[in-house]
């Protein structure tokens, strides 16, 4: 193994780039042998404004990478040209960890991490752009958790980001605020998207295929922010998400049913609109509340303000994943209504406005699956207005042209 030194003068200097400062370098880091030494030198020397570009090829790597510079781009030549493949990484940790502010991550690959695929923690300002992170073995519970992986940040972009085969969730954005995804594929993961006790975030413009679940926003208890709400989700394609549940035991997303489209739960202030949603077995929509047992005394288990409207339903609720599901769809004709509500929240706002029927399954919090009166139902609350679209730096949104 090289020593750090050593790493760091084959690290290739060239001219600094015209959209960086004058003081600016681009880094070259180039495959071949000592690819793992060469490229963590790169990103330990990088100085603000620096661009570490990842040359085409495929990248060996036996340890995951860390970043914790202020203003770097990490740039590689494209998503199939510049492979970070992590199939012999020895520790169990992510494949990339960023813990600096304004970083930008564009046109690369992420391969087999025995962790996440790409983690930003404490990290505000975080551009992902063009990146691909991919288990290739397929669905399996040893997979790594999530694959874009930001969290406790502010002023969060995720676009054109592709994710297959995480054992959590392909994009996540948890405990954050000021977030857009959009224009990615999710496939082949539990939960294909999951907006996870967040504030003001915008989905849009993304295909969620071939997950258990394809779009998530939930609120969980006892994490250190809470209170997630105003998220948009509009303009989706969910669309057959049919893969079984292969999450570790345990996880909250094991408990996400195979073929559920979008799932809302213990949410404040949720618009789902002009989506394209068919192919889900259990159900398109899901309004549900939170059922385990928590102490936080601040955590609220309810869905609230909850607006459905405007979204195009194709097939769904053709083989539910519920207890009684074959009863079911045989009560209702061969499916059931392709939105479903638990029973609870209905006196904070929910509103369905989709001009399909709604099938309530009668629960209270606290009550389990076999106390259900499943039956028709209809929710009318106010039609809250939208909040404004997320507006994020002028910086971030040139990064990503």
């Amino acid at each position: 193994m090289l020593r750090l030194a050593a790493a760091i003068a084959a690290v290739t200097l060239i001219a600094p780039s015209l959209a960086a400062p004058a003081a600016a370098r681009d880094i070259v880091v180039e495959a071949g042998p000592n690819a793992q030494e060469r490229l963590q030198a790169a990103l330990i020397e990088a100085e603000p404004g620096d661009v570490v570009r990842i040359g085409a090829g495929r990248f060996e790597l036996t340890d995951g990478l860390s970043l914790d510079v202020d203003r770097v781009s990490v740039i590689g030549a494209g998503t199939d040209k510049t492979v970070l493949s992590f199939k012999g990484q020895l520790g169990a940790g992510e494949g990339l960890l960023v813990t600096s502010d304004d970083v930008v991550l564009r046109g690369f690959a992420v391969e087999d991490t025995r962790g996440d695929g790409i983690k930003s923690k404490g990290a505000d300002r975080i551009v992902y752009k063009d990146i691909r992170v991919e288990w290739t073995g397929g669905p399996k519970a040893t997979n790594g958790a999530y694959g874009v992986y930001p969290v406790e940040s502010s002023n969060i972009l995720v676009d054109g980001v592709t994710v297959k085969g995480a054992s959590d969730a392909g994009i996540y954005v948890g405990q954050s605020d000021t977030i857009i995804v959009r224009n990615s594929t999710v496939s082949h993961n539990v939960a294909g998207i999951e907006i996870e006790n967040s504030r003001n975030a915008d989905v849009y413009g993304n295909l969620a295929t071939h997950n258990t679940g394809g779009i998530l926003v939930f609120d969980l208890p006892s994490l250190p922010k809470g209170n997630g709400g105003d998220v948009r989700v509009y303009k989706n394609k969910v669309i057959d998400n049919d893969t079984p549940n292969f999450a570790p035991p345990g996880n909250i997303v094991a408990t996400v049913r195979t073929g559920t489209g979008v799932l809302i739960m213990a949410n404040d202030h949720v618009w789902v609109f002009d989506n394209d949603l068919s192919g889900n077995a259990t159900s398109n929509v899901m309004v549900i509340s939170y059922r385990v047992a928590f102490t936080d005394t601040n955590y609220d288990p309810y869905p609230r303000q909850i607006i459905v409207s405007g979204n195009r339903h194709g097939k769904a609720g053709f083989k539910p994943e519920l207890p009684g599901g074959d009863q079911l769809t045989a009560a209702f004709g061969g499916s059931i209504p392709p939105i479903m509500w638990d029973g609870t929240g209905s006196d904070l706002g929910l509103r369905v406005d989709d001009g399909v029927p709604v099938l309530g399954m009668g629960l209270a919090l606290g009550q389990g699956p076999e106390h259900a009166k499943p039956g028709l139902a209809t929710l009318n609350g106010p039609d809250v207005p939208q909040r404004a679209p997320v507006v994020l730096p002028a910086a971030m949104e040139a990064a990503a042209k």
